[in-house]
């Protein structure tokens, strides 16, 4: 019968490729992960936002691991390939496992607000709630890195110290600058992630992208609030004052990035651009325009 469907015409459907995901269905799905965020009970997202810290803190302490180890690489550019290559396993934990940080899928908590879904007085606490839970988590992991990096010979106070030294030494412009460059590429991370259509291929973006982050180093609040907080541990002379400057322009700067060039421009093209109609082009009729 005609109406009937063979075995190769399900096989076809079954192993053809999925269409890839327009922007309005990414959108839909950022602004549902939001929304959920937003509306879930401070206690699970404090303590979700706990694990988030100490978990973007592995990559901290595999960076301070390969300065270790290494006894010194050949160039300046193969020590921010390889601190980059590392310090992406703690992101890739957290986007991955979905944990609460600030700077991944926090961040795209201002869709709600522009979509008029939710107020800023729901973000304010939504963003409130998960800084302070990253930064416990991070204060505790780099606690650990102090106490269990000597007798484990894992993290020597001279890596704790080169990591903060990468961060310090700048101006509060430069920081903010670098802190927005950071936020903006978290961003698109989780906005990408959002379109992938396996784990495996989530992974990949997520290390790509973040692993711009350490080569740069461009400045995350939380992961480099676990690397100055395990120098300042270790007495590599970073101060209070300088941990709170730092922390300061960071943050503003990654949700600026974050906020501005990936939520609101995002939010902006997938509600202008609309969807994209089918076109068919007969090979044959080419050149006859």
């Amino acid at each position: 019968m005609s109406g009937d469907v063979t075995e190769d015409d399900t096989t076809d459907e079954e192993s053809s490729p999925e269409p890839t995901l327009a922007a309005r269905q990414i959108l839909g799905r950022e602004l549902e992960n939001a929304l959920k965020q937003i509306r879930r009970p401070a206690s699970g997202l404090f303590v979700s936002a706990i694990a988030a810290g100490l978990n973007v803190s592995f990559g901290a302490l595999l960076m301070g691991m390969a300065l270790t180890f290494s006894g010194g690489f050949d160039s300046s550019f193969v020590t921010r390939f390889v601190l980059a290559n590392v310090s992406t396993v703690g992101f890739v934990i957290v986007i991955i496992g979905q944990t609460e940080l600030f700077t991944a899928h926090t961040t795209l908590g201002v869709l709600p607000v522009m979509d008029r879904r939710a107020s800023i007085a729901e973000l304010g606490k939504l963003w409130g709630v998960v800084l302070v839970g990253n930064l416990i988590g991070c204060a505790v992991f780099a606690g650990f890195i102090a106490v269990a990096g000597p007798p484990l010979g894992i993290v020597t106070p001279a890596a704790a110290g080169s990591l903060a030294d990468a961060l310090l030494p700048l101006p509060w412009w430069a920081i903010l600058l670098s802190g927005v460059i950071a936020g903006w590429l978290m961003g698109l991370a989780t906005w990408l992630v959002a379109a992938g259509r396996d784990t495996i291929g989530q992974v990949v973006l997520i290390w790509m992208i973040t692993g711009v982050i350490g080569f740069g180093p461009f400045h995350h609040a939380l992961l480099g609030t676990t690397e100055l907080l395990s120098a300042m541990f270790r007495g590599q002379g970073v101060s209070i004052a300088q941990f709170v400057h730092f922390l300061l322009w960071t943050t503003v700067g990654n949700a600026v990035g974050g906020t501005v060039f990936v939520a609101l421009l995002n939010y902006g093209q997938a509600i202008k651009a609309g969807e994209p109609g089918d076109v068919d082009v007969d090979p044959e009729s080419l050149g006859e325009s």
